[in-house]
């Protein structure tokens, strides 16, 4: 299956645990300290640095870029580090994210009630991951370096849905 974000609920409830999806558009890069900056901008009712709207947030921090690449590798970070963030950002739409290893059952409930979708991507394979990004540009945060908030446009990035929208989990 290939999908391009935004997300809708058409397609958040077409998605199973265990698909295999390559995405193909816009995915929007962030880590933990990224996570706390737009939790703590929601929570001032001040305006994020991205639309969430439908989107896909990739828990990643790409190394820095060699020469003639847009970004150095590029693999998924451990997802419960930011399961402490997960909500307010649901409640702000978005529909996505990518990260490694199982999460809280606290984020599979919210996935169920706010009708999002939590993709695995494989760890290990980050420098063949970074040659699916086709363009990428730092839009909030440079003074966190690596963890700096990335829209990157990725084609065929290979994910695996880990967790649906009606509560199955592949960790199970």
């Amino acid at each position: 299956m290939t999908l391009a974000p935004p997300l809708d609920s058409n397609i958040i409830s077409s998605l199973k645990t265990g698909d295999r999806v390559l995405i193909s558009g816009t995915l929007y890069t962030a880590r933990d300290q990224a996570h706390k900056k737009l939790v703590e901008l929601i929570a001032k009712g001040k305006k994020l640095p991205f639309d969430l709207n439908g989107q896909i947030i990739f828990y990643a921090g790409p190394t820095p870029r060699k020469k003639g690449s847009l970004v150095g590798s590029i693999g998924p970070t451990t997802a419960g580090r930011m399961d402490a963030f997960v909500e307010p950002l649901l409640q702000n739409g978005l529909k996505g994210m990518i990260g490694k290893g199982p999460r809280s059952q606290k984020v599979k409930e919210l996935l169920k009630k706010y009708q999002a979708v939590y993709f695995l991507a494989t760890g290990g394979v980050a420098a063949l991951l970074g040659k699916c990004v086709k363009k990428s540009e730092m839009i909030a945060f440079p003074e966190l370096g690596p963890e700096a908030i990335l829209r990157i446009e990725v084609e065929n990035f290979p994910v695996i849905v880990a967790s649906d929208s009606n509560g199955e989990d592949i960790f199970k």
